[in-house]
């Protein structure tokens, strides 16, 4: 069992950042690939970028590709998110997502196994 605590939301103005965090609990973080989705009032849950669990691949949204960096740090059990050049259209409730190993097409939100409870992020303009 996994349990993942995201952080860092907040409101920011356009052309802000924000760092997300989501903490995982469990020894074996290391084995798992991380995932980031956003979901906006009265959208479907969309993907944003996803590393690997060897930190060596990683993937993003072309909505955030270039703005955005994922990564993370197994020492801390941890995943983060950076948010650059923000735009009010990432405005969403921000969730983490974990899997065990490799998992092909991991774009999709069904193939990971445990999620956060989410953390808002406002972006005003």
């Amino acid at each position: 069992q996994v349990q993942l605590v995201e952080s860092g939301g907040g409101v920011v103005q356009t052309g802000g950042s924000l760092r997300l965090s989501c903490a995982a609990s469990g020894r074996t973080f290391s084995r798992f690939a991380m995932g980031w989705f956003r979901q906006a009032p009265g959208k479907e849950r969309e993907f944003v970028a996803r590393i690997s669990w060897s930190d060596t691949n990683t993937d993003y949204a072309d909505s955030v590709k270039g703005r955005f960096t994922i990564s993370r740090d197994n020492a801390k059990n941890t995943v983060y998110l950076q948010m650059n050049s923000l735009k009010p259209e990432d405005t969403a409730v921000y969730y983490c997502a974990a899997v065990m190993g490799f998992v092909p097409n991991l774009r999709a939100s069904g193939k990971y196994d445990y999620w956060g409870q989410g953390t808002q992020v406002t972006v005003s303009s």
